[in-house]
């Protein structure tokens, strides 16, 4: 993959009347079958998920059977799946997990790191407290690689590495419920210390539509066979995510935010440096966009920001879905200070405004 300076700018920021940054952007948005509907940019973008990726790795662990043999509920599921703020609840829940899996802090491979949350960080600085792995943004994601190893009878210990059992689970798992062959993704190490798979952005878009097409599926009672286990263990993700948003990232965040707003209709997940990814559930809105009723008028939404401005990506996550019309007017106005951010000088006066050029193409 080549990257061009001719790819198209999303969003333009002014200061005043002068051009102060561009950043180019892309969005793939598919069906439930996988389609892609509307594009902006390159949909087939190779494009890191990083954190965006965390539904699939948790996929692979809950079909290992960890969940139920250690107790994990769906908050832990939440957990499993976050980029959290580090706040108490967080710490909290995450060492609750390692002690369900007969694990402890010591067995984590992901380190300590300041807190996603300013609010946290001040506390932090004032407490003069030093964080420990347990207090990593993907704890919870690495208590549940913990269980997921016992459960499959491998070992604690090199759990992060590429060619640990459970490593080569959650990589077959990932290709596999992308639709790709275990060949079609491309593997780096994330800043967690775990593996963090690449694929074709509309990729990502097809994973999220998953999450949401499995829940319409479970929860419509509708179709006369039962749902496979698959369908079901994507659908538990996606219940445990919008049941739990404050635990998928934290208070004042996009993720927390965007779900409550959105009141279960949709799932959505940051990936650190530029990537997000949307599911959402079948309703008049998306049926205007797939021309189907039911389970098949899931959506499935991915956005890459070039330079991994994360207000800026914020801001263009917001933009496309006001341009899809998904929710209401009212739910997405409860995004205004991400869709449209004010930057504030020393005094408190606004000295920039985002203007944008996104413009979804129907796919042909």
């Amino acid at each position: 993959m080549s990257l061009h300076t001719t790819e198209p700018i999303a969003a333009t920021v002014y200061r005043g009347n002068s051009v102060e940054n561009t950043h180019r952007a892309h969005v793939a948005v598919v069906d439930a079958a996988g389609r892609l509907l509307y594009s902006f940019g390159d949909p087939s973008r190779v494009t890191l998920a990083r954190s965006a990726a965390k539904p699939a790795q948790a996929l692979a662990v809950l079909e290992t059977g960890a969940l139920e043999r250690f107790g994990f509920d769906d908050a832990d599921l939440a957990l499993m799946c976050a980029s959290h703020s580090s706040e108490p609840r967080h710490i909290e829940r995450a060492r609750g997990m390692l002690a369900k899996a007969q694990a402890s802090e010591a067995d984590l491979r992901c380190g300590g790191h300041p807190p996603l949350s300013d609010a946290v960080y001040a506390d932090w600085i004032k407490r003069d407290f030093k964080p420990g792995a347990v207090c990593s943004n993907c704890s919870g994601k690495h208590a549940g690689m913990l269980a997921g190893a016992r459960s499959i009878g491998a070992a604690l210990s090199g759990y992060e590495e590429p060619d640990h059992p459970l490593q080569v689970r959650v990589k077959h798992t990932v290709a596999n419920v992308c639709d790709l062959p275990d060949e079609g993704v491309q593997w780096a190490i994330d800043g967690c210390n775990l593996p963090t798979p690449a694929f074709a952005l509309d990729r990502l878009a097809r994973l999220f539509v998953k999450l949401a097409a499995a829940e319409d599926e479970v929860s419509s009672g509708a179709s006369i066979a039962e749902p496979t286990s698959r369908t079901a263990a994507l659908a538990r993700i996606y219940r445990a995510m919008t049941a739990y948003p404050e635990l998928v990232a934290g208070e004042g965040r996009f993720c927390t935010l965007l779900m409550n707003a959105f009141e279960g209709a949709l799932v959505g997940k940051l990936g650190a440096d530029g990537s997000y990814a949307i599911g959402v559930r079948a309703s008049k809105q998306t049926a205007a966009h797939t021309g189907k009723e039911g389970a098949q008028g899931a959506l499935g939404i991915a956005v890459k920001v070039e330079d991994g401005n994360v207000s800026v990506l914020y801001a263009v996550v917001a933009e496309v879905l006001a341009l899809l019309d998904i929710g209401t007017a009212g739910q997405r106005a409860k995004l205004d200070a991400f869709h449209a951010p004010r930057t504030l000088n020393t005094m408190g006066v606004a000295t920039s405004r985002v203007v944008f050029s996104v413009a979804l193409a129907a796919a042909r």
